[in-house]
Formats: structure tokens, sequence, C-alpha cells
């Protein structure tokens, strides 16, 4: 297993969680990904959904990657979230890995354990992650933690609240530049419906230079994500970079209280390219916070079963010529949201081994894409 982060406490009945704060920021003059922020308080002002859609269209059609700012979720909420997550990485390892993630299956919820060998390089992969399902009905037989238990009516209410204060308006925002109906891209991933969203506590364990020389020199190449949208919280610690349009890396710099977003692979599929998958990574943090765990609170949101994998009638995509006779068809058959999504998760971590050559791209149901980038 990789360093621990942190220590284990004693084991109680009720788990404690005390108050986590955001690191200092790096005072390292990195290589920034200049991002736009888009301010979602300005979205229910007269023509500010459309006016914000003007902002994003760059973003969505050729980065990637965008900042929200003004987004009305209580910092207070924000980090108590950071320290429930923390609370739990210091759990003894039996009460994680009783939780684990059933990969065999392609399901996400759960514990993700950072016991995987990255090739033959001697090192290990340093990620653990609390997968946390949405608090709908479809998923209350999902097994919690303890510390999840404890807390679950304060973390689903920010689970929805976050869906509904900014994912919601941003899907709005996608649907504007596509010229859809402003609820086409919502009702495809309703939050009451079944699909696989869920709320991410993900920890980066310390590594030394040394360590992380060897894992990055296997995994440089970078990732796209499997969902339609993710949300990072900002947390200071340096390490993200994405691969910018000129194809060259660049960190993406925390915005304090900001949330940093991305597309994934499902939003690409069902815009036939049109809307950007940014390939990214996490690389060695600057000097001044190697020795920092990298906490990380995350929201991945994710297609449903009602979500049909096939490019969406968009009047924009139809002018620009990315529609094609099939793409039309409604009568073709396709494979949906949460059929993708556990396919594609099934073949990366269903593998003891973190190993590029066993597996660089993957195709289900004519749907295809690289795992992972040179």
């Amino acid at each position: 297993m990789a360093p621990s982060a942190v220590e284990a406490p004693v084991s109680t009945d009720r788990v404690p969680v005390e108050p986590w704060t955001r690191p200092a920021p790096t005072t390292k003059n990195l290589d920034w990904a200049p991002l736009v922020q888009i301010d979602l308080s300005r979205f229910d002002e007269p023509g500010g959904k459309q006016e914000l859609a003007k902002q994003l269209y760059d973003a969505v059609t050729r980065v990637g990657f965008w900042v929200v700012v003004g987004h009305g979720l209580d910092d207070d909420r924000v980090l108590r979230q950071f320290s429930l997550g923390n609370a739990f990485f210091k759990e003894p390892l039996e009460e994680k890995r009783s939780v684990a993630c059933n990969f065999a299956e392609g399901e996400y919820f759960g514990y993700r354990e950072n016991k995987r060998w990255i090739a033959d390089t001697g090192v290990k992969d340093n990620i653990e992650a609390l997968n946390i399902p949405k608090a709908i009905p479809a998923w209350e037989h999902i097994p919690k933690p303890r510390i999840i238990r404890q807390n679950y009516d304060e973390i689903a209410s920010f689970h929805r609240d976050l869906f509904d204060t900014v994912i919601r308006k941003l899907f709005i925002l996608i649907a504007i530049i596509l010229e859809l109906p402003e609820d086409y891209l919502l009702n495809a991933h309703a939050y009451d419906e079944r699909s696989d969203d869920h709320l991410r506590y993900m920890l980066y364990n310390t590594r030394t230079q040394e360590q992380w020389d060897k894992a990055q020199a296997y995994t440089k190449g970078g990732h796209t994500d499997y969902g339609s949208l993710t949300l990072l919280f900002s947390q200071h610690v340096a390490g993200l970079q994405i691969r910018t349009p000129e194809e060259e890396w660049k960190y993406v710099k925390p915005v304090d209280r900001g949330i940093t977003c991305n597309l994934g692979e499902s939003t690409s599929f069902l815009t036939n390219g049109f809307l950007k998958s940014t390939i990214h990574r996490v690389v060695t943090p600057p000097a001044d916070q190697i020795r920092i765990p990298r906490l990380g609170l995350l929201y991945f949101c994710r297609p449903g079963d009602q979500a049909i994998m096939k490019p969406v009638p968009s009047p924009l995509l139809d002018r620009l010529g990315l529609l094609t006779e099939d793409d039309k068809d409604g009568s073709k058959p396709a494979a949906t949201g949460t059929e993708y999504v556990r396919a594609r998760v099934k073949d990366v971590h269903h593998r003891p081994v973190i190993d590029h050559s066993e597996n660089a791209s993957f195709e289900f149901k004519g749907l295809k894409v690289q795992n992972f980038y040179e």
C-alpha cells in the first residue's frame, strides 16, 4: 500500500470528524491554463442564461474545462464535506473495505482501495476514493460505511443541493448552446432517476519524489472521464493538468471557493465530438506541497438508464453537418448511459495491475475511446 496520508483513530461508536481546512496555495510560479469563470449568480437575471451560454461556448467546444463561481453553496458546507471525507480515510482498513466497489459488475459505488500496482514500476496506485450514490429509492440497498450512515441526512442534502444549484444550471446552459429545449439534457440526467452519479471523497496519498517519477513515467498520458460532467471543489494542492487545444500540458489553478468543471466522454458521444472531453492527469505536486495529502471533493454526473448514447437532435449540430442519417434514425439500437459507464468502469478497474498495453482502448456497442493517452 502507498504511504498513508492519515493515521487511523481508535474505533468508537461515533466516528470523530475533525474540521478540515484548505492548505496554503503553492508559491511556485506554475504554467496555469487560462480557464473561463462562469458566474452562476447571474443565471436568473434577465438574459443571464443566454449571456452565460455565450461565455461557456468556447470552454465546452474547445477547451473542455472551466470554473464555476457564484454558485451559492455555503463554503462551510463544502468544508464539512471535506472534513467527512478526511475522517473516512482515517478509518481502519477493514471498515473501508466493508463497502468495496464491485468492479466485477462495473459498479463504482463504495470504496476504491489503493492496492493496484502500476505495471512493473514497483509503485502502487496512491488513490483512495469513496463514492456515494444519489439518495434515491433505487440505491437504498447500497451499503454505506458507518461515517456515512451517521451523517447521511447532511450528505444527501449537500448531494441534492449541488445538483440543483450547479449541475442543473450547467445542463441548461449547454442545452442553450446546442439549441435544444432547456430541459433536454437535464431530463436525460434527472436526479431522481437511476444513474451512477456519485459524490466522491478522494485522497491522493503522499509519495516520495522517486515514487512519483516512476509512476508518472508510465501514466503521463492522462485520461478522459467516463460520464457527462465532473465537478471538482477547490482544495489548493496543485497537480491537476489538462492537455490544451494547443497540445500543451498546463496546470489547473485552484480558484478560491470555485468549482472546476469538465465534460466527459458521454457528453462528447452525445454530440459527435462537438463538445470536448479533455484529456487530463494528476502529476507530482510542487515542492512546497509534495508532503501534503491531496484530499478531493468531487461530483460525477453520469448518464443513466433513460439516456440513450446517440447524438442529440441539436439544430446546431445539424447545421454543422455533424449529424448523419443514422444519427437521426430513432429506431437504431444504442447503449444506455448506465450500460456504457458500467462497461467502461469494469474494463478499466477490474484488473489487479494498471497495464496500458493490455487495454489501451475501449469499445462498447459502437462507442470507442482511448483508455490512456501518450
